[in-house]
């Protein structure tokens, strides 16, 4: 069962309640356990586990030759589905951060070509998992901020955190 959170984690979700991921999951069982995940939350498979449990893999091997790479790498084309989402919920939230993360607190890392300081807007509870699309589910973030609320070992601690910081917060 801790198989299922450490692909999990590998995808940016969160664990099993209660199972820490477990690093052994065989490469027979990665593709298997990360379809079955994709096919229950109607996400599209892309193989984003079994990718970084390979690059994983590969980093425990010596560095023997610099790999080649590909030089012409093959088109995936993939069907997905997304979710409708109001941009007016986009712009209260960046416009509310002020240029500012809302969790580290942070000035944005840069301004994009636009003029605009760059931050990502984040759900709380994904809109995959049925969360909603409102300013009581979303938070503007910095890049390193975001990465680490969907692959940080402290995704959960972070979470809490804002729901303390932000009155607007709302669990659901």
């Amino acid at each position: 069962m801790q198989n299922i959170s450490y692909i999990c984690a590998l995808l940016g979700r969160p664990w099993v309640t209660g199972l820490k991921p477990a690093k052994n999951v065989g490469s027979h069982n990665a593709p298997i356990i990360e379809r079955l995940l994709c096919e229950l939350s109607g996400q599209a498979n892309r193989g984003q586990a079994t990718f970084e449990l390979e690059v994983i893999r590969s980093k425990t091997k010596p560095l023997r030759t610099m790999p080649g790479g590909t030089q012409e790498p093959k088109q995936r084309y993939d069907t997905i589905a997304r979710h409708g989402r109001d941009p007016r919920v986009k712009a209260w939230i960046l416009r509310m951060a002020d240029g500012q993360c809302e969790s580290c607190g942070q000035q944005a890392p840069f301004i994009t070509a636009i003029g605009e300081p760059f931050l990502e807007v984040h759900h709380l509870r994904t809109l995959a998992e049925g969360g909603s699309d409102t300013v009581s589910n979303t938070v503007a973030l910095c890049p390193n901020c975001h990465r680490a609320f969907h692959y940080g070992l402290q995704q959960v601690a972070l979470k809490e955190a804002l729901y303390h910081r932000l009155p607007r917060l709302v669990r659901e």
